[in-house]
């Protein structure tokens, strides 16, 4: 999300679909290839994909990959040989033809509130409104038999407008802006207790970062802004935060997710799908197709390491735009919180997509 966003929505062209390869296509290479792919050990990625799998209809082409699965998806070693036998890697380019682009990185976030309010500090967290209609990505309401936009962040703020339509009350506006950003969390109730909520809609106006707002006002140096030092400084500066952030129109609305018996699945994606730390990613649509196997190369922010791994297209995010394009789910807690704060690195990405006609499967080795 990181808008970087999960499942805040974005712009979509026509939708790009999955379509078998020849392994001697332009471009496309083995996956076994692949700089770092002797380096990923692959955990968690069976997971990943027992999850897409378990949808209802999984997106193509998975509803026959999913078949191959089974035997496969919790051994490591066959799980490897699968992909380097039915899938060659082709790399993704932006509209410029570069193969660079840019890695960000996404959390689900842990914040304390009720669900009654209890100051006048607190802020909500509103449920989808009952006037808010779609057509595809656009959204509006009807005043008076006329269709017109729906309210902007600002107005909705600002006017009241949703009283009564409140899921729950958040302590600190800061990271209640930042909730809407990564589009789900975690919040912990005043009697211990754990709301998990997630994105259920936008106001369908367009997503502007508010980073870059601060350095165009010269608040921030360009090569500084990372999610910490922009929170850092709405904190220091709350006379203007409030202006700033009602900078970016994109308003969030939220729902109430069932509690899950699966202790590490993330929130659902907008696939379905309960996202895998580290093993699940938000791309533009117009360019990867959801569920898309994938393969990323990029590096961590902190210190610099070699961040190699297959992923799965299982999110989009309103900030997530371009062919080169990845916003990475860290998951939960402090550690996911800094790497995703601070991941804006470049890097590059491979779509694995399946051969034309599945070879034997080697005998794995090892």
């Amino acid at each position: 999300m990181l808008v970087a966003l999960s499942a805040t929505g974005c712009g979509v062209q026509a939708q790009a679909r999955i379509e078998p390869v020849d392994s001697g296509r332009r471009g496309a290479m083995p996956v076994d290839q692949l700089p770092g792919w002797q380096r990923d050990g692959l955990d968690g990625l069976g997971d990943a994909l027992r999850r897409q799998c378990a949808l209802r209809t999984p997106p193509a082409p998975w509803p026959a990959l999913c078949k191959e699965l089974p035997p496969i998806s919790a051994d490591a070693a066959k799980l490897r040989n699968w992909i380097e036998t039915r899938f060659v890697a082709r790399p993704l380019t932006g509209a410029d033809g570069r193969a660079a682009g840019l890695i960000t990185g996404y959390h689900e976030p842990l914040l304390t509130g009720s669900r009654r309010r209890e100051s006048p500090s607190q802020v909500p967290l509103y449920r989808r409104p009952a006037d808010l209609a779609a057509s595809g990505d656009a959204r509006h309401r009807v005043v008076n038999g006329r269709r017109t936009a729906y309210p902007t962040r600002a107005e909705i703020e600002g006017g009241g407008l949703l009283d009564g339509s409140e899921l729950v009350w958040l302590d600190e506006p800061v990271e209640a802006f930042f909730l809407q950003v990564q589009g789900s969390g975690r919040v912990r109730l005043r009697d211990g207790s754990t709301l998990r909520v997630g994105f259920a809609d936008h106001n369908g106006h367009r997503y502007r970062a508010i980073g870059a707002v601060l350095v165009e006002r010269g608040e921030i140096p360009r090569g500084e802004v990372d999610a910490p030092r922009i929170k850092a400084w709405l904190r220091s500066n709350p006379e203007r935060a409030r202006e700033v952030m009602h900078s970016n129109p994109r308003y969030i609305f939220f729902r109430e997710l069932p509690a899950s018996a699966d202790a590490d699945a993330g929130p659902p994606g907008s696939l379905g799908v309960p996202l895998t730390p580290m093993r699940s990613v938000a791309t533009d649509p117009a360019f990867v197709p959801p569920g898309a196997l994938l393969y990323l190369e990029t590096r961590y922010p902190d210190d610099g390491r070699l961040l190699a791994r297959a992923m799965l297209s299982q999110d989009r995010g309103a900030a997530i735009l371009g062919g080169v394009r990845a916003d990475i789910f860290f998951g939960a807690g402090d550690e996911a919180e800094r790497l995703a704060g601070l991941m804006q690195e470049p890097g590059r990405i491979w779509q694995l997509v399946p051969r034309l006609s599945a070879p034997s499967t080697r005998p794995a080795s090892g």
